[in-house]
């Protein structure tokens, strides 16, 4: 890692997006490579380079800081009465977007989020497809990388661009009832929406660099799917909310399984609509 990122606002930031880098290279000889897949407890599958990415961020992270604990998609069965002892812990996935990555495409990501009571300190969210990596953290600021380099700082749009529609990120494999209501109650209040299809937890970069305006999830994601990237968003001048406006947080209860959200630029005009509109629809 080259000077460009020695002053950044957190010193565990550095590391960790070099770890984050580390991960994707031992990602990348399994992708497209007829790697061999399992389903895990939960249908949800998983392969070696999710496996070899997880040792490697667990070993890096316990080495970076060994109070911290670390909770990782592909190792979480841990107790809630122990995680409910723990004041400081790494959020990780691995390998966010399996299915992506199974199926040829560029769209997974390795997710890094460092929580402090609760609340999302920093994310990493780093492609290793391209070595693009997204940072930040509330307070933080937030910036996206294409090598190592160099690093630009990033913000979310209050509005879409003139003679631009209103973008919506939308799962291409998960949506609900519930989401496409939201969607036509968005469309009748503020016109033709564009929507953005993007695979992992890109969804929530594309609003971080100003690529589109919001997205709204009301279909099941896990805590490690979300954390990182909220933490890239909140930097870049965006929100996570839940259905009642609240912060999203993520303390260790017994559940890992996230409630419905909402991502937006905190300032947005039409947060108000927003949130009425996710209520009613459910």
């Amino acid at each position: 890692m080259t000077d460009v990122f020695s002053n950044l606002p957190h010193p565990l930031l550095a590391p960790v997006i070099e770890l984050a880098r580390r991960a994707g290279e031992v990602i990348l000889p399994f992708w497209r490579a007829n790697v061999a897949v399992e389903s895990k407890a939960d249908a949800s599958p998983v392969t070696a380079a999710d496996l070899a990415a997880h040792h490697l961020l667990v070993a890096g992270l316990q080495a970076l800081a060994p109070d911290i604990h670390v909770l990782s998609e592909e190792d979480a069965d841990i107790p809630q009465s122990e995680r409910a002892t723990w004041k400081r812990w790494w959020l990780v996935d691995p390998l966010d977007g399996t299915k992506e990555f199974i199926s040829g495409s560029e769209e997974f990501t390795v997710n890094i989020a460092l929580i402090e009571n609760g609340r999302v300190v920093f994310g990493v969210v780093s492609m290793p497809t391209n070595n693009r990596c997204y940072f930040g953290g509330a307070g933080l600021g937030a910036w996206r990388s294409n090598d190592e380099n160099h690093a630009e700082p990033i913000s979310v749009r209050e509005v879409p661009a003139a003679g631009e529609a209103f973008t919506v990120v939308a799962s291409r494999r998960h949506s609900s009832p519930e989401q496409e209501r939201l969607l036509a109650g968005l469309s009748a209040s503020l016109g033709e929406l564009q929507l953005a299809n993007i695979g992992s937890s890109l969804k929530f970069c594309l609003l971080a660099e100003g690529a589109a305006d919001c997205y709204p999830r009301l279909a099941p994601t896990s805590q490690w799917d979300t954390a990182a990237a909220q933490g890239v968003l909140e930097g870049a001048g965006g929100e996570v909310l839940d259905l009642s406006g609240n912060t999203f947080t993520y303390p260790p209860r017994e559940s890992l399984l996230n409630a419905f959200f909402l991502a937006l630029p905190t300032k947005a005009a039409w947060r108000g609509k927003l949130l009425e509109l996710a209520k009613s629809g459910l």
